[in-house]
């Protein structure tokens, strides 16, 4: 049994979306003992230059207004930090990730807290961590030179510390529905728990 997943939905579609139904299939066959959810549906802030400044202030610095900057990033990286596991439903749209997804990476993206700058780069601080993206596409081919979506999710997911990642594509929907979402469904079953 998973520990503690981190349930993720960057779907702009709250209902009709075949992520959102892979997710939360991976999530029921992995069986967790406590599910943490982040709907992205409900859009989060994007940053901005007062962001920026108190997140760049050391934390013992910090005035209250810039402390209150930050409560939701701190509250999503503390989520990060207690998931052993991390599922995030992921729609290729226009050949990358959707803005909402964008807007959480760069929300917990924070020097210090989920990477670190060393002599040797920078280094991830969340090590330890499986990662599974379920991810639809239209007419994307996961793994092609135009899905620019699961290449930067993995990206990102390793600068902070997560290097086992797996994906579940159910990809090119547009040209046969019916296949994709059963190759997706039976990579789910296939999962290690």
């Amino acid at each position: 049994m998973t520990k503690t997943i981190l349930h993720i939905d960057a779907s702009a579609r709250r209902t009709g979306s075949a992520t959102r139904d892979l997710s939360d299939r991976v999530v029921r066959h992995l069986n967790a003992g406590r599910i943490i959810r982040r709907d992205l549906a409900t859009p989060l802030p994007l940053l901005t230059e007062d962001w920026i400044a108190a997140n760049f202030t050391p934390a013992d610095q910090r005035d209250a207004v810039q402390k209150d900057l930050l409560t939701l990033s701190d509250e999503l990286v503390a989520e990060l930090q207690k998931a052993n596991t991390i599922v995030i439903g992921l729609p290729i749209y226009n050949f990358s990730v959707p803005a909402a997804l964008k807007a959480w990476i760069d929300l917990v993206a924070r020097v210090g807290l989920t990477f670190a700058y060393s002599e040797d780069g920078p280094k991830g601080l969340l090590e330890g961590k499986r990662a599974i993206l379920a991810v639809a596409s239209g007419g994307t081919a996961v793994g092609s030179e135009i899905d620019f979506a699961t290449t930067y999710a993995r990206h990102v997911l390793g600068f902070i510390g997560i290097h086992d990642v797996e994906v579940i594509a159910a990809d090119r929907m547009a040209l046969d529905p019916e296949v994709a979402l059963s190759n997706a469904q039976k990579a789910i079953g296939e999962l290690a728990a």
